[in-house]
């Protein structure tokens, strides 16, 4: 008799031939909502690109006993069509897990639709943090996984003295309001603080302000085209005023990763970023990782955190459904907040209070070879802290500030 999925379940049933007998084994589909084309495109086709390749792993596996049908849909960064596309997954295309959305702005557009049927995002990106949800697993980095890092390394270093730019929406305005806080607990100053449309490449301004108040960094909050289109312009101000050279004012990010580096060119080397994940990573998981996505997408295709992040959360999806036996999100919560995953990231594991992993944050300067060189990387991973209710700015001061100096401390909230 062919069984029969229990009332809600997100289960379909199919078969397959084991040698001379065929079985049924259980399909669970998977909805993957990512903007490939865009401003963000390059992104979202690596986060896909990342997913589907775990995808496919899983469904060559015997060891897993079930199938995973993939349900994608491409909102091309249009914001309202990511509710819809969203509602569609999971009523029409009967899928309880959604893996995607790039910006906290798609993100927030489709989390009371997750809600609402009781489904699961899995959010893959750095974000601003001051969230946390039962309807969400967050791998993708928090703020104290992030900008705090980035800062703990640059300060010392250059200087407290920045201009902060972003697109204008959530991710700019928050993550700059936590780089006033550092900045200001570290008796630093912010001389400017300017924001894009997304998409836009009018930055003449920005570089304008930028010569003219000559901060010591430059925090890069800019999404795609907008960020490409500023770094051109700052190499051609380093070309004229060695003074804005990275190696004396560098442009620092906390989400610039591979798979845009191509997109910015030469006018990308000697800066920096943070993220949870380099291609240059030298683990063994990581190694493998590698060595498969040659594999898949040809030598010389580069890794980056949102193709790992994509492949990690796809992963770990099918590990907890094959303990769980379903893909009910109740019952995968338990699994993912009781175990640790081994993934090209590290070792990933959910922390029960929010939701978020703990993840490993890494440092690295943009080299003449179009990848990161990695200057840093946490010993172990680092856990979440998305309200940044345990991070003690006068540590960060103490690292930062001359002897004398007189710190502004204020707890970041």
């Amino acid at each position: 008799m062919k069984p029969h999925p229990q009332a809600g379940d997100g289960r379909r049933w199919g078969f397959m031939r084991s040698g001379d007998r065929r079985h049924v084994r259980a399909i669970y589909a998977i909805g993957l909502l990512y903007s490939t084309t865009g401003p963000y495109g390059a992104i979202g086709r690596e986060a896909l690109d990342g997913a589907l390749m775990a995808l496919e792993e899983v469904n060559a596996d015997d060891a897993f006993g079930f199938t995973l049908a993939p349900v994608a849909a491409n909102p091309e960064g249009v914001i309202d069509r990511y509710h819809t596309l969203c509602e569609a997954a999971i009523r029409e295309g009967g899928c309880r897990q959604i893996v995607g959305t790039i910006t906290s702005l798609s993100r927030k557009e489709v989390l009371p639709t997750i809600e609402k049927h009781d489904a699961l995002l899995w959010y893959i990106c750095p974000y601003e943090g001051f969230e946390s949800s039962e309807a969400v697993i967050y791998t993708g980095a928090a703020p104290n996984q992030h900008i705090v890092p980035l800062f703990q390394h640059v300060l010392p270093r250059w200087g407290t003295r920045a201009a902060l730019l972003g697109s204008n929406y959530i991710w700019g305005w928050e993550v700059s309001r936590v780089a006033r806080e550092l900045i200001g607990a570290c008796g630093g100053e912010v001389l400017a603080e300017r924001y894009l449309p997304i998409g836009s490449e009018d930055v003449g301004r920005l570089v304008q302000e930028v010569q003219e108040k000559r901060p010591d960094f430059i925090l890069n909050n800019l999404i795609g085209p907008s960020s490409y289109a500023f770094f051109r312009a700052y190499r051609a101000l380093a070309d004229s005023d060695p003074a804005f050279g990275p190696d004396r004012c560098p442009i620092v990010s906390c989400n610039l990763t591979e798979c845009e580096l191509g997109l910015i060119g030469p006018a990308g080397i000697g800066h920096l970023s943070s993220a949870i994940y380099f291609e240059g990573v030298d683990t063994a998981e990581n190694r493998a990782f590698r060595d498969r996505v040659r594999q898949r997408f040809g030598a010389r295709r580069r890794s980056s955190a949102f193709l790992a992040g994509g492949y990690a959360a796809v992963r770990m999806l099918a590990e907890a459904i094959r303990e769980a036996g379903t893909d009910a999100p109740e019952a995968l919560r338990p699994v993912l907040h009781a175990r640790r995953f081994a993934t090209p990231l590290g070792p990933l594991g959910i922390d029960p209070r929010t939701n978020h992993a703990a993840l490993t944050p890494c440092l690295g300067r943009i080299g003449a070879d179009g990848g990161f060189e990695i200057l840093d990387r946490a010993a172990a991973p680092v856990a979440p802290d998305p309200y940044l209710v345990e991070f003690d700015a006068a540590a960060l001061a103490r690292r930062v500030l001359k002897p004398g100096a007189a710190p502004r401390l204020k707890r970041v909230k």
